[in-house]
Protein backbone atom coordinates (compact mmCIF):
# COMPACT_ATOMS: atom_id res chain seq x y z
CA UNK A 1 0.00 0.00 0.00
CA UNK A 2 2.80 2.42 0.89
CA UNK A 3 5.10 2.30 -2.10
CA UNK A 4 8.72 3.26 -1.62
CA UNK A 5 9.07 6.96 -2.36
CA UNK A 6 5.37 7.66 -1.77
CA UNK A 7 6.23 11.02 -0.15
CA UNK A 8 9.35 11.71 -2.21
CA UNK A 9 9.70 15.43 -2.88
CA UNK A 10 7.35 16.42 -0.07
CA UNK A 11 8.35 18.47 2.96
CA UNK A 12 6.42 18.00 6.21
CA UNK A 13 6.42 20.13 9.36
CA UNK A 14 5.48 18.17 12.48
CA UNK A 15 4.83 19.90 15.80
CA UNK A 16 5.71 17.70 18.74
CA UNK A 17 7.83 15.75 16.27
CA UNK A 18 10.68 15.03 18.65
CA UNK A 19 8.92 12.37 20.71
CA UNK A 20 5.87 10.13 21.05
CA UNK A 21 3.41 9.75 18.21
CA UNK A 22 4.79 12.83 16.47
CA UNK A 23 8.17 11.15 16.19
CA UNK A 24 6.56 7.91 14.95
CA UNK A 25 4.87 9.89 12.18
CA UNK A 26 8.10 11.72 11.36
CA UNK A 27 10.00 8.45 11.01
CA UNK A 28 7.34 6.97 8.73
CA UNK A 29 7.27 10.04 6.50
CA UNK A 30 11.07 9.98 6.25
CA UNK A 31 11.02 6.26 5.43
CA UNK A 32 8.75 7.10 2.48
CA UNK A 33 11.00 9.90 1.22
CA UNK A 34 9.71 13.11 2.82
CA UNK A 35 12.02 15.82 4.11
CA UNK A 36 11.10 17.05 7.57
CA UNK A 37 10.84 20.09 9.79
CA UNK A 38 10.58 19.15 13.47
CA UNK A 39 9.12 21.72 15.85
CA UNK A 40 8.98 21.62 19.64
CA UNK A 41 10.07 23.45 22.76
CA UNK A 42 13.14 21.32 23.59
CA UNK A 43 16.00 21.79 21.16
CA UNK A 44 17.99 18.81 22.47
CA UNK A 45 15.04 16.45 21.98
CA UNK A 46 14.48 17.69 18.43
CA UNK A 47 18.15 17.34 17.49
CA UNK A 48 18.38 13.82 18.89
CA UNK A 49 15.32 12.79 16.88
CA UNK A 50 16.67 14.48 13.76
CA UNK A 51 20.05 12.76 14.01
CA UNK A 52 18.41 9.36 14.22
CA UNK A 53 16.13 10.03 11.25
CA UNK A 54 18.96 11.36 9.09
CA UNK A 55 21.10 8.34 9.91
CA UNK A 56 18.33 5.85 9.21
CA UNK A 57 16.70 7.39 6.14
CA UNK A 58 19.07 9.98 4.66
CA UNK A 59 16.47 12.73 4.31
CA UNK A 60 16.86 16.41 5.15
CA UNK A 61 15.63 17.24 8.66
CA UNK A 62 15.47 20.80 9.99
CA UNK A 63 14.78 21.57 13.64
CA UNK A 64 13.12 24.74 14.90
CA UNK A 65 12.67 25.11 18.65
CA UNK A 66 9.45 27.09 19.02
CA UNK A 67 6.69 27.63 21.57
CA UNK A 68 3.58 27.25 19.41
CA UNK A 69 1.55 29.18 22.00
CA UNK A 70 3.37 32.35 20.91
CA UNK A 71 1.94 33.58 17.58
CA UNK A 72 4.91 35.87 16.89
CA UNK A 73 7.35 33.02 17.48
CA UNK A 74 5.33 30.80 15.13
CA UNK A 75 5.42 33.46 12.39
CA UNK A 76 9.20 33.78 12.74
CA UNK A 77 9.58 29.99 12.67
CA UNK A 78 7.43 29.73 9.53
CA UNK A 79 9.50 32.44 7.82
CA UNK A 80 12.59 30.31 8.47
CA UNK A 81 10.91 27.09 7.43
CA UNK A 82 9.63 28.49 4.12
CA UNK A 83 12.84 30.37 3.36
CA UNK A 84 14.71 27.44 1.87
CA UNK A 85 11.74 25.54 0.48
CA UNK A 86 7.94 25.62 1.01
CA UNK A 87 6.11 23.05 3.08
CA UNK A 88 3.65 20.58 1.56
CA UNK A 89 2.37 18.94 4.76
CA UNK A 90 1.60 20.12 8.29
CA UNK A 91 1.00 17.74 11.19
CA UNK A 92 -0.28 19.23 14.44
CA UNK A 93 0.82 16.71 17.05
CA UNK A 94 1.91 18.92 19.96
CA UNK A 95 -0.33 18.23 22.95
CA UNK A 96 -0.74 18.25 26.69
CA UNK A 97 -3.06 16.38 29.03
CA UNK A 98 -3.43 15.32 32.65
CA UNK A 99 -5.99 13.87 35.06
CA UNK A 100 -7.84 16.21 37.40
CA UNK A 101 -11.23 16.82 38.98
CA UNK A 102 -12.63 19.64 36.90
CA UNK A 103 -13.87 21.69 39.85
CA UNK A 104 -10.29 21.91 41.15
CA UNK A 105 -8.78 23.25 37.91
CA UNK A 106 -7.14 26.65 38.06
CA UNK A 107 -7.18 29.03 35.08
CA UNK A 108 -3.46 28.37 34.66
CA UNK A 109 -4.05 24.61 34.48
CA UNK A 110 -6.66 25.07 31.76
CA UNK A 111 -4.40 27.46 29.85
CA UNK A 112 -1.52 24.99 30.00
CA UNK A 113 -3.41 22.60 27.74
CA UNK A 114 -5.73 24.86 25.74
CA UNK A 115 -2.91 27.23 24.78
CA UNK A 116 -0.75 24.40 23.41
CA UNK A 117 -3.42 22.34 21.70
CA UNK A 118 -5.99 24.84 20.47
CA UNK A 119 -4.18 28.15 20.26
CA UNK A 120 -0.93 26.49 19.20
CA UNK A 121 -2.69 24.41 16.55
CA UNK A 122 -4.46 27.50 15.22
CA UNK A 123 -1.26 29.58 15.24
CA UNK A 124 0.67 27.02 13.21
CA UNK A 125 -2.17 26.14 10.82
CA UNK A 126 -3.04 29.76 10.01
CA UNK A 127 0.61 30.72 9.59
CA UNK A 128 1.16 27.91 7.09
CA UNK A 129 -2.18 28.51 5.37
CA UNK A 130 -1.46 32.17 4.75
CA UNK A 131 1.73 31.25 2.95
CA UNK A 132 0.16 28.45 0.91
CA UNK A 133 -2.73 30.64 -0.22
CA UNK A 134 -0.42 33.54 -1.13
CA UNK A 135 1.73 31.17 -3.22
CA UNK A 136 -1.23 29.33 -4.75
CA UNK A 137 0.04 26.02 -3.33
CA UNK A 138 -2.06 22.96 -2.49
CA UNK A 139 -1.23 21.31 0.84
CA UNK A 140 -2.40 18.82 3.46
CA UNK A 141 -2.94 19.44 7.17
CA UNK A 142 -3.36 16.62 9.67
CA UNK A 143 -4.31 17.14 13.33
CA UNK A 144 -3.84 14.45 15.96
CA UNK A 145 -6.92 14.65 18.16
CA UNK A 146 -8.25 12.42 20.93
CA UNK A 147 -11.56 10.65 21.18
CA UNK A 148 -12.56 13.25 23.76
CA UNK A 149 -13.01 15.66 20.82
CA UNK A 150 -15.92 13.46 19.73
CA UNK A 151 -17.38 12.43 23.08
CA UNK A 152 -16.00 14.64 25.84
CA UNK A 153 -13.83 13.20 28.61
CA UNK A 154 -14.47 13.41 32.35
CA UNK A 155 -11.36 14.29 34.39
CA UNK A 156 -9.62 15.45 31.18
CA UNK A 157 -11.67 18.58 30.59
CA UNK A 158 -8.98 20.96 29.23
CA UNK A 159 -7.85 18.46 26.60
CA UNK A 160 -11.42 17.60 25.61
CA UNK A 161 -12.25 21.30 25.20
CA UNK A 162 -9.08 22.03 23.24
CA UNK A 163 -9.32 19.02 20.92
CA UNK A 164 -12.99 19.76 20.21
CA UNK A 165 -11.90 23.23 19.17
CA UNK A 166 -9.29 21.77 16.83
CA UNK A 167 -11.98 19.56 15.31
CA UNK A 168 -14.07 22.67 14.65
CA UNK A 169 -11.02 24.28 13.02
CA UNK A 170 -10.56 21.26 10.75
CA UNK A 171 -14.16 21.33 9.57
CA UNK A 172 -14.27 25.10 9.17
CA UNK A 173 -11.06 25.44 7.18
CA UNK A 174 -11.73 22.34 5.07
CA UNK A 175 -14.61 24.27 3.51
CA UNK A 176 -12.97 27.69 3.48
CA UNK A 177 -9.64 26.54 2.08
CA UNK A 178 -10.91 23.71 -0.11
CA UNK A 179 -10.99 25.90 -3.25
CA UNK A 180 -7.29 26.62 -2.65
CA UNK A 181 -6.50 22.88 -2.72
CA UNK A 182 -5.73 22.72 1.00
CA UNK A 183 -7.11 19.64 2.75
CA UNK A 184 -7.53 19.28 6.52
CA UNK A 185 -8.23 16.03 8.34
CA UNK A 186 -7.81 14.56 11.80
CA UNK A 187 -7.07 11.30 13.56
CA UNK A 188 -8.73 10.35 16.86
CA UNK A 189 -6.56 7.63 18.43
CA UNK A 190 -7.59 5.18 21.10
CA UNK A 191 -4.95 3.97 23.59
CA UNK A 192 -1.45 4.19 22.10
CA UNK A 193 1.14 3.83 24.88
CA UNK A 194 3.70 6.64 24.90
CA UNK A 195 6.02 7.47 27.75
CA UNK A 196 4.85 11.04 28.22
CA UNK A 197 1.08 10.69 27.86
CA UNK A 198 0.73 7.39 29.71
CA UNK A 199 2.87 8.66 32.57
CA UNK A 200 0.40 11.51 33.14
CA UNK A 201 -2.84 9.67 32.38
CA UNK A 202 -2.01 6.30 33.92
CA UNK A 203 0.29 7.13 36.86
CA UNK A 204 1.99 4.30 38.70
CA UNK A 205 0.30 3.12 41.86
CA UNK A 206 -3.25 3.75 40.66
CA UNK A 207 -5.83 1.00 40.33
CA UNK A 208 -6.91 1.89 36.80
CA UNK A 209 -7.84 -1.09 34.58
CA UNK A 210 -5.36 -2.15 31.87
CA UNK A 211 -5.14 0.20 28.89
CA UNK A 212 -6.55 -2.48 26.61
CA UNK A 213 -9.68 -2.87 28.74
CA UNK A 214 -12.71 -1.78 26.77
CA UNK A 215 -10.96 -2.25 23.41
CA UNK A 216 -12.82 -4.68 21.16
CA UNK A 217 -9.60 -5.98 19.60
CA UNK A 218 -8.15 -6.60 23.05
CA UNK A 219 -4.90 -4.64 22.74
CA UNK A 220 -3.44 -1.17 22.58
CA UNK A 221 -2.41 0.47 19.32
CA UNK A 222 1.02 0.32 17.76
CA UNK A 223 2.64 3.63 16.75
CA UNK A 224 3.35 2.23 13.26
CA UNK A 225 -0.39 1.74 12.75
CA UNK A 226 -1.16 5.35 13.52
CA UNK A 227 1.79 6.52 11.42
CA UNK A 228 0.47 4.55 8.44
CA UNK A 229 -2.94 6.20 8.74
CA UNK A 230 -1.22 9.58 9.06
CA UNK A 231 0.66 8.78 5.85
CA UNK A 232 -2.45 7.85 3.91
CA UNK A 233 -4.33 10.99 4.90
CA UNK A 234 -1.63 13.35 3.59
CA UNK A 235 -0.95 11.30 0.43
CA UNK A 236 -2.48 11.73 -3.00
CA UNK A 237 -4.50 8.59 -2.38
CA UNK A 238 -6.62 10.59 0.07
CA UNK A 239 -6.92 13.53 -2.29
CA UNK A 240 -10.73 13.58 -2.09
CA UNK A 241 -10.90 13.38 1.71
CA UNK A 242 -11.16 16.61 3.68
CA UNK A 243 -12.88 17.79 6.83
CA UNK A 244 -12.97 14.27 8.27
CA UNK A 245 -11.77 12.67 11.49
CA UNK A 246 -10.87 8.98 11.48
CA UNK A 247 -10.86 6.95 14.68
CA UNK A 248 -8.11 4.37 15.13
CA UNK A 249 -9.01 2.72 18.40
CA UNK A 250 -9.53 -1.02 17.97
CA UNK A 251 -13.28 -0.54 18.41
CA UNK A 252 -13.02 1.17 21.78
CA UNK A 253 -15.55 3.90 21.10
CA UNK A 254 -18.09 1.44 19.69
CA UNK A 255 -17.57 -0.94 22.58
CA UNK A 256 -18.59 1.80 24.98
CA UNK A 257 -21.74 2.34 22.94
CA UNK A 258 -22.61 -1.35 23.39
CA UNK A 259 -23.75 -0.60 26.94
CA UNK A 260 -22.73 -1.40 30.51
CA UNK A 261 -23.85 -5.03 30.18
CA UNK A 262 -21.05 -5.91 27.77
CA UNK A 263 -18.36 -6.92 30.34
CA UNK A 264 -20.85 -9.21 32.09
CA UNK A 265 -22.03 -10.75 28.83
CA UNK A 266 -18.45 -11.52 27.82
CA UNK A 267 -17.92 -13.46 31.03
CA UNK A 268 -20.90 -15.76 30.52
CA UNK A 269 -20.09 -19.42 29.98
CA UNK A 270 -21.52 -21.56 27.14
CA UNK A 271 -23.76 -23.13 29.79
CA UNK A 272 -25.19 -19.73 30.71
CA UNK A 273 -25.94 -18.97 27.08
CA UNK A 274 -27.52 -22.41 26.62
CA UNK A 275 -29.71 -21.88 29.67
CA UNK A 276 -30.83 -18.52 28.30
CA UNK A 277 -31.69 -20.07 24.95
CA UNK A 278 -33.63 -22.88 26.62
CA UNK A 279 -35.53 -20.32 28.67
CA UNK A 280 -36.66 -18.66 25.46
CA UNK A 281 -37.96 -21.99 24.16
CA UNK A 282 -40.30 -22.64 27.08
CA UNK A 283 -43.97 -23.24 26.21
CA UNK A 284 -45.96 -20.17 25.30
CA UNK A 285 -48.04 -20.36 28.47
CA UNK A 286 -44.93 -20.00 30.59
CA UNK A 287 -43.83 -16.87 28.75
CA UNK A 288 -47.03 -14.93 28.72
CA UNK A 289 -48.29 -16.38 25.45
CA UNK A 290 -45.27 -15.31 23.36
CA UNK A 291 -42.18 -17.02 22.07
CA UNK A 292 -39.09 -15.09 23.16
CA UNK A 293 -36.45 -16.69 20.97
Amino acid sequence: MFASGLLQGRRALITGGGSGLGLAIARRYAELGADLVLVGRRAAVLEAAAEGIRADHGVAVDCFPCDVRNADAVEAMMDQAFQSRPLDILVNSAAGNFLARSETLSPRAIDAVVDIVLKGGANVTLAAGRRWIAAGMPAAVLCILTQSALTGAPYKLPSAMAKAGVLAMIRSLAVEWGPAGIRLNGIAPGPFPTEGAFGRLRPEGTDLPPAEAGVALGRTGRPQELADLATFLVSDGAGYITGEVLAIDGGRRLEGAAGPELPALRSWTPETWAALRNLGRQPAAATGGKETA
